[in-house]
């Protein structure tokens, strides 16, 4: 069953009229996967009654109904005898609208009246507050994440459960699905040297992981001492795509306004998130689905990459002109990226066939910013682009971390 565009289908003719598109379909009225959210109201209410909460969330935390997480728990502590007394935001903040890397520090939810520290870039290494942890009983989390490391929440989570289990408060994790399912986990594991707030565990780039998850890796396997409680979903499974939990998508931060956008992201942010002169899109209404650079030409990367057969994609040869961001008002050549099969799809293998791509047709016309490795988790995956090495031949060169880190993967697994 191909996943594009309507107007590709067409296009192709003979497609399956009933194919989902890139937009998601509407949710139904009773979905296949009950959030962790939805089953601590309706059966784990013990873990909260009668104490404060402190509540770690942004908008795209939202239950079925599309109610946010912060609004649907404020409403029903007044009922069931429990009292969030304190609010966390993430990266782009508690309703959504920052900017990417914007850093605002505390203020007030103009919704609740409730006080919020934004933790990204807060201090304490994005960390709350020993001022604010005094007046909670309990950290509550619920955050929706994309299933990168590179995605500032889960560093967000771990700085969190530190501060958390220093001052003595338990973390309770709401599970949600990671958008990329939860079998698949792709390129270099982090090497300790390039640990930062966008390589914050011994992950590779795609984790293959729940929000809850990743707690459990954090407290097992990276050793943060924290009471952990974790809310498990009911109905997920690890092989469920996005469009099977039944689950409306909400923009996880003001790049990432589709699904679509958020399985593209890791493919293409680990291209023009590391380059001067290559766009993944961002300014643009497309964001993460196209990449391009002014010296490109835009038939030639097509037919490149497509000979190339990648799993789950289709390439399409185009040009843009951003309207804001790095590359504002420039015209740029290259592709879009359509995703056909997401179950097929990998984010990192696509991210590498691009750059190699780019590489075999214009040979040192990329530059690269100093947070290649950051970005990456490793000097040597520019360094091999740069050498000439195929992308077969880089990818194999990951498999004995890969080995290892799904070894320690496995010990965290809640779901099968």
């Amino acid at each position: 069953m191909l996943w594009i565009y309507p107007s590709l289908a067409l296009l192709l003719g003979g497609a399956d009229a009933h194919a989902p598109s890139a937009v998601a379909p509407a949710a139904p009225d009773t979905p296949a996967v009950v959030l962790g959210l939805e089953v601590l109201l309706s059966e784990r209410l013990d873990l909260v009654k009668s104490k404060r909460v402190g509540l770690l969330t942004h908008p795209a935390a939202v239950d079925h109904d599309w109610v946010p997480s912060v609004d649907r728990l404020v409403a029903a502590g007044k009922a069931e005898g429990f009292r969030i007394v304190q609010l966390y935001g993430p990266e782009h903040g508690i309703r959504g609208f920052m900017s990417a890397g914007e850093k605002t520090g505390a203020g007030v939810d103009p919704h609740t009246g409730l006080p919020v520290e934004n933790l990204f870039g807060l201090g304490q290494k994005g960390r709350p507050s020993p001022g604010s942890l005094a007046r909670i009983d309990v950290l509550l989390v619920d955050l929706q994440d994309l299933g990168s490391r590179t995605y500032t929440y889960v560093s967000t989570l771990g700085e969190a459960m530190k501060a958390a289990g220093e001052a003595g408060k338990p973390v309770i994790v709401l599970d949600r699905p990671n958008p990329y399912g939860g079998e698949v986990f792709e390129g270099p594991v982090l090497k300790k040297g390039q640990r930062s707030f966008i390589g914050w565990a011994t992950f590779p780039v795609t984790h293959g992981l729940t929000i809850a998850e990743v707690a459990r890796y954090y407290k097992e396997v990276e050793g943060i001492d924290c009471e952990l409680e974790i809310v498990a979903m009911k109905g997920w499974r690890r092989d469920m795509q996005w469009h099977e939990t039944g689950l409306h998508w909400v923009p996880t931060s003001p790049g990432i306004p589709h699904v679509v956008n958020a399985w593209l992201y890791t493919a293409t942010g680990m291209v023009g998130g590391i380059s001067d002169n290559v766009s993944e899109g961002v300014g643009t209404t497309l964001p993460f689905e196209q990449v391009g650079a002014e010296w490109i030409v835009a038939p030639d990367l097509e037919r490149e990459l497509s000979a190339r057969k990648l799993p789950g994609v289709l390439f399409r040869a185009t040009t843009f002109r951003p309207n804001w961001f790095t590359f504002k008002r420039k015209v740029l050549h290259g592709v879009q990226i359509l995703i056909t099969d997401p179950a097929a799809f990998r984010p990192i293998k696509t991210a590498l066939a691009i750059w190699t791509a780019i590489e075999k047709l214009y040979p040192g016309q990329a530059s690269f910013r100093d947070n290649h490795a950051r970005v990456w988790g490793t000097e040597r995956v520019i360094a091999d682009v740069r050498a000439g090495k195929s992308a077969e031949r880089i990818e194999a060169s990951w498999k004995k971390d890969l080995d290892a880190y799904g070894e320690r993967r496995a010990g965290v697994l809640i779901y099968r």
